[in-house]
């Protein structure tokens, strides 16, 4: 019994550490003005060509650590801050996670194959505000039944969005991605990990799960900014830690996709996405080596 137990122990400390990773220096809620906005916008635009710059290297024989090693020079040539670099002594710009790994890989040695799926986390910090957004590529040698999976996640991401409205409410964007996704598509909703507020803090309230129930949780309001980021697995919600103390990875072993924008709520107005896909795209499409990713009817 002791054995398991202290398994049990290491396991929820690793857990613990990753919700650390997600949710910081958290106190309350801040709304932000215009021109905060507008900062947020620019770093969340340079995570956006940072991951397009990603998106133009993976292929497969590329090693994950050398996209990291390219994507840091790439965001301090355009006068910014990788905002993960020791956060909480994470060790790498960039959170690349492969196959089974639903977030928080740490860069390796490991030579990326044609059949990988590579979910790749960025964030900036610019002119002393946070920008973050996540996309997940596919490599050629994808099945189609993992590709799936990576276009309703994708979806989802955008059917969260869709309640980003003034006077809805956080349940309502988890309810969106929850339904679209496990109700329908019958994929695993990660539930340990979510989305969160951002500003002059990488990680702030309020934190956005991926579920939840319409009219429920925080009321969204003028000039609050959130990171919405669906994890959503092929197989079981169920996720846990593994050695390297970071590294989240899905239970059964089974891939994982993960999409994220940031977006700013605004009166009588839809959710304004601070962060641009476009970008990346354009780059997945002049990549031989990359499946274009959709958004599904």
């Amino acid at each position: 019994m002791r054995v398991i137990s202290v398994l049990i122990l290491n396991f929820y400390a690793t857990i613990k550490k990753q919700t650390m990773f997600q949710s910081s220096e958290k106190k309350e809620i801040y709304y932000k003005t215009d021109d905060e906005i507008e900062l947020i916008r620019e770093s969340c635009l340079l995570v956006s060509k940072t991951l397009a710059y990603v998106g133009s290297l993976i292929k497969p024989g590329v090693t994950s650590k050398y996209i990291d090693i390219q994507a840091e020079t790439f965001i301090r040539d355009h006068h910014a801050v990788p905002a993960f670099k020791g956060y909480r002594d994470f060790p790498a710009t960039l959170c690349i996670s492969l196959n089974e790994a639903v977030v928080h890989g740490i860069p390796t040695d490991r030579e990326i194959k044609e059949t990988d799926v590579v979910s790749v986390d960025c964030g900036t910090l610019l002119d002393g505000y946070f920008g973050d957004a996540a996309y997940t590529f596919a490599l050629g040698g994808v099945n189609s039944k993992v590709l799936d999976l990576l276009n309703v996640t994708n979806t989802s991401l955008y059917k969260g969005i869709e309640q980003g409205m003034v006077g809805k409410r956080v349940g309502d964007i988890g309810y969106a991605i929850f339904e679209y996704c496990e109700k329908q598509h019958k994929y695993g909703v990660v539930r340990d990990l979510t989305g969160h507020g951002i500003g002059k803090s990488l990680h702030e309230d309020p934190d956005i799960p991926n579920h939840g129930k319409r009219g429920n949780g925080v009321v969204l309001r003028d000039g609050l900014v959130i990171a919405i980021e669906p994890m959503i697995n092929l197989g079981t919600k169920e996720v846990m830690g593994i050695g390297d103390g970071w590294t989240i990875i899905t239970s059964d072993k089974k891939p994982s996709a993960h999409f994220e924008h940031t977006i700013a709520i605004r009166k009588g107005k839809k959710a304004d996405i601070l962060s641009d896909h476009s970008f990346i795209e354009d780059a997945i499409k002049k990549n031989p080596n990359l499946l274009e990713i959709s958004i599904k009817n």
